[in-house]
């Protein structure tokens, strides 16, 4: 074979191989979600990419024989065609021995860096750029090589299937969709400027809403606006221009005796038409929806859709009244600054570039997004800012006691009846340098050691 038919030939083998290398990726990168969207859309190729990607055995096995028979091939095929040429070439500086042996290399490299330059990384980087429409257009060529390949593939996937029972390892790939493969995509989306970063968080809220308990959103048991079955027309009167709220609990006697609850409206209609307020009246409470306090938001949502009501009071497992949640607190939560800016603002105030003062029950979720922290400790322990700080302490905060995580501190502002009401949390410098630890450390050993000294002077 001349070395112009030899050429020819290398050729056609990199083409081959190129054309395996992007059946390969692109059957492997290709997006179920993409090709379903493309076999809805009338395509019959991509219904049947998705069988194939179902199961992918004897598409692969046809895959890894050509490419290996072409390598090999290109390896023969490669040293005849160049050898000879590259050896008499070298002869004319090195001795024979020498002059074979660099020949050789040579020739090897020249192969062996056309086949991974042109028949894999060029096609591979192609195929992971646009998987779903170079898929489509392989799998006829593909499926008359695994027609010609039958008995070979037989063979491959009986020793490949043996190995895999032997081994304990799953046949087929598992393609369920989680919600982590889901937020995955969101956060891509967001990077590559599909997806604003808003409606990111709103998508990551969504899924928040099974492992966010009620807790979380409720108004707590100490703002909650509430009133007494026998309060007087003027006290219901001045609670409703004091705290206007469109609906409020009813007790009877004690705030965790709960009777209903009453709707503005009801009251606004009495008012407007001068008829006397007086919660005695039956017609005017309504039945309550009483939810555990342990519930997640996710099951307080479906439990307002059985009931059709948007409101429900929040009681822990000793029957005490805890708090009240709305439908708005669930949505709010889910639609983050969207629609609750100003209750976010309240709860997180913003001080400089490093300090944050927070309300001592915000959600702990709110806290960790603000901070852009991962993780808390103990965090199966609490729901809120305040709880974190009593879980860390041990005990009841008082103030100016601090808690320093994930490279903030946690500083107690101010107590109201054993209530954390405010926490200022500073962003604290990065870790000096090794060198300047002994230097830290000798400066707290000496103000250590005066004040002891100067607590000896003043006893």
């Amino acid at each position: 074979m001349s070395v112009s038919q030899s050429l020819l030939v290398i050729v056609l083998l990199i083409l081959l191989s190129a054309f395996f290398s992007v059946a390969e990726i692109a059957l492997a990168a290709s997006r179920r979600l993409r090709l379903r969207q493309l076999a809805d859309d009338g395509d019959p190729r991509a219904e049947r990419a998705l069988r194939v990607q179902e199961a992918p055995g004897e598409y692969f096995t046809v895959v890894q024989v050509g490419q290996n028979a072409v390598a090999i091939l290109g390896g023969i095929v490669g040293e005849g065609a160049f050898s000879p040429a590259l050896i008499q070439f070298f002869s004319l500086w090195f001795e024979p021995s020498l002059a074979s042996t660099l020949g050789f290399l040579l020739s090897f490299f020249l192969i062996t860096s056309a086949f991974i330059l042109l028949a894999d990384l060029l096609p591979r980087r192609i195929s992971m750029n646009e998987p779903e429409r170079l898929i489509v257009l392989v799998l006829a060529p593909m499926h008359w090589f695994v027609v010609v390949f039958k008995p070979v593939i037989w063979f491959y996937n009986l020793a490949t299937d043996t190995l895999f029972r032997l081994l304990g390892l799953p046949a087929t790939r598992d393609e369920r969709i989680t919600s982590e493969d889901i937020l995955a995509m969101t956060e891509a989306g967001t990077k590559a400027g599909v997806l604003a970063a808003r409606e990111q968080q709103v998508i990551a809220n969504v899924f928040e809403l099974d492992s966010r308990i009620v807790a979380s959103a409720m108004t707590q048991r100490e703002r909650m606006a509430f009133f007494f079955r026998d309060d007087a027309d003027a006290i219901i009167r001045a609670r409703i221009a004091e705290e206007p709220f469109s609906t409020y609990p009813v007790c009877d006697g004690d705030i965790d005796r709960v009777i209903g609850y009453v709707d503005a409206k009801d009251l606004f209609q009495r008012a407007l038409n001068n008829q006397p307020l007086s919660l005695m009246d039956d017609s005017l409470i309504h039945k309550v929806l009483i939810v555990p306090d342990r519930l997640s938001l996710a099951e307080v949502l479906e439990q307002f859709r059985q009931v059709h009501e948007d409101f429900a009071v929040i009681v822990n497992e000793y029957s005490r009244v805890v708090g009240v949640v709305t439908l708005n607190d669930v949505m709010s939560t889910v639609m983050g600054d969207l629609v609750s800016a100003s209750e976010e603002e309240e709860q997180i105030v913003r001080r400089d570039e490093h300090s944050w003062l927070i309300d001592g029950v915000t959600p702990i979720e709110d806290v960790m997004r603000v901070l852009q922290l991962d993780d808390m400790p103990h965090d199966d322990e609490y729901e809120t800012l305040g709880g974190f700080l009593m879980v860390m302490l041990r005990r009841v905060p008082r103030r100016t006691d601090s808690v320093t995580w994930g490279g903030y501190k946690f500083e107690v502002m101010d107590v109201d009846s054993y209530r954390i009401d405010q926490v200022m949390v500073t962003q604290l410098p990065e870790t000096p340098p090794p060198s300047a630890a002994p230097s830290a450390a000798a400066a707290a050993k000496v103000q250590s050691s005066a004040a002891q000294a100067a607590k000896k002077h003043h006893s």
